[in-house]
C-alpha cells in the first residue's frame, strides 16, 4: 500500500474540505484547513520525501472567479515537482495537454466522460487518444445511493455534486480500464471527516485489482490505515488529507509514510 499525497486547491488556496460540502454556488465549502503556504511548498515536500503519484485537485469550476488563482497554484506545484504529480478538476480534451505541458505526469478526469448521468464514450475515447492511455487517470469517486431497494455505490461528478446512473462495480472498472492507466476513488460521504474509511467500498475495490488504484476518504488514525491494508489486500494505495499534521490534523506525516511503506 503506497501513500499518495494530495494538494487540494479551492478559492486560490491549498485546503482540506469536507467533500460533500462543496458547492459551485458562491464557491462555498466547509473548510477543515486553509494553508498559508502555496502549492509549491507541498509539492517540494513530496518531492524531497520521494513520494510519486500524488494528485492535485482544482476544486473550483472553470467559470469561477477563483479558477485562474487555482490554476496558478497548480502551476507552482507542478513546477516544483515536474512529473511527480497528477492533476484533476475540469480536465477535458481542450486543456489536458496544457496541464501535461506544465509538468503533470497524468491528468485525472471525471465529469468530462459523463453526460446527463451517463458515460459519454465519445469524450472518453477522445481524451484517451489525446493524452494516451498511459497518462490518463479516471476518477470514479462515489456515494451510496438507494436504487430499486439496493444501496450501492454510484459515481458522482461535477465536484461530487451530481449522481450518475453508473454503479461502481467490477464490470464498470473493467470497462474504464481499457482507457486509463489507473483509478482515483474518493469515498465522498466520508471525505474530509477523518472518522473512518468506507469498509464496504475498500472491499469492493480490492476484489478487482487489475490497475493501480488510490482510495481516499475517512482516514483519521493509523487503525484506519491498518483496516484499509487488510480489506484492500495490499492492492489499494491511499491518500490521507485532513488527518495529517501538515494539514492541521494529528497524524504525523513522516509516520504515515513509514507505515505505508511497511
Amino acid at each position: 500500500m503506497k501513500f499518495r499525497p494530495c494538494i487540494d486547491i479551492h478559492n486560490g488556496s491549498v485546503k482540506q474540505i469536507v467533500g460533500g460540502s462543496l458547492k459551485d454556488e458562491a464557491d462555498s465549502a466547509l473548510d477543515n484547513f486553509v494553508s498559508e503556504l502555496g502549492g509549491d511548498f507541498y509539492a517540494d515536500l513530496y518531492r524531497r520525501k520521494g513520494l510519486k503519484g500524488g494528485h492535485i485537485i482544482i476544486l473550483n469550476p472553470a467559470g469561477s472567479q477563483y479558477y485562474e488563482a487555482d490554476v496558478n497554484q497548480a502551476r507552482l506545484a507542478l513546477s516544483a515537482y515536474p512529473m511527480g504529480l497528477q492533476i484533476g478538476g475540469g480536465i477535458n480534451s481542450s486543456n489536458a495537454s496544457k496541464f501535461l505541458d506544465m509538468g503533470a505526469s497524468h491528468v485525472i478526469v471525471t465529469s468530462y466522460v459523463f453526460k446527463d448521468g451517463k458515460i459519454n464514450y465519445d469524450n472518453l475515447k477522445e481524451l484517451s487518444r489525446e493524452v494516451g492511455k498511459d497518462r490518463l487517470v479516471i476518477d470514479l469517486s462515489c456515494r451510496k445511493r438507494n436504487v430499486d431497494g439496493n444501496n450501492d455505490y454510484y459515481v458522482v461528478t461535477d465536484r461530487w455534486q451530481k449522481f450518475t446512473d453508473v454503479r461502481l462495480d467490477l464490470d464498470t472498472l473493467d470497462m474504464f480500464s481499457e482507457y486509463c492507466d489507473e483509478f482515483l476513488i474518493h469515498a465522498v460521504d466520508v471525505e474530509g471527516m477523518a472518522r473512518g474509511i468506507e469498509e464496504e467500498l475498500a472491499t469492493l475495490l480490492a476484489g478487482w485489482g487489475k490497475l493501480p488504484m488510490t482510495y481516499a476518504g475517512g482516514v483519521g488514525a493509523f487503525s484506519d490505515l491498518e483496516r484499509l491494508k487488510v480489506l484492500g489486500q495490499n492492492k489499494l494505495d491511499v491518500t490521507v488529507g485532513s488527518a495529517l499534521d501538515i494539514f492541521g490534523g494529528t497524524m504525523v506525516f513522516d509516520e504515515v509514510i513509514s507505515y505505508c511503506n511497511i
